[in-house]
């Protein structure tokens, strides 16, 4: 009986604890994952363009650790959606039903 009192009180303060995490995290998910809007595409179309200005001169070079490690994680972010995408359309995990 004491063995589930505690189980009863540990998840109840489980509880109590994760509910202003769990709060934060629902804003930040409506607020990232959202689709882009048609008033950023020209947003969008800059930052392209300066991807590729970036390439042609060479300045990616001068990028801070900083900035190529925030970049990294972007890239691994989108290329994990990407595979999740997948996964979801393929309705399966491993494979397509050829």
């Amino acid at each position: 009986m004491a063995a589930v009192t505690k189980t009863i009180q540990l998840c109840k303060s489980a509880a109590v604890a994760s509910k202003p995490l769990l709060q934060k995290f629902k804003y930040y998910g409506k607020v990232e994952l959202v689709p882009p809007k048609v008033s950023d595409i020209p947003a969008i179309k800059s930052g392209i363009k300066n991807l590729i200005n970036s390439a042609k001169t060479g300045r990616y070079r001068e990028v801070t650790v900083r900035e190529a490690w925030l970049n990294t994680l972007v890239t691994i972010e989108v290329v994990c959606w990407f595979f999740v995408g997948e996964c979801i359309g393929k309705r399966h995990i491993v494979g397509y039903n050829v």
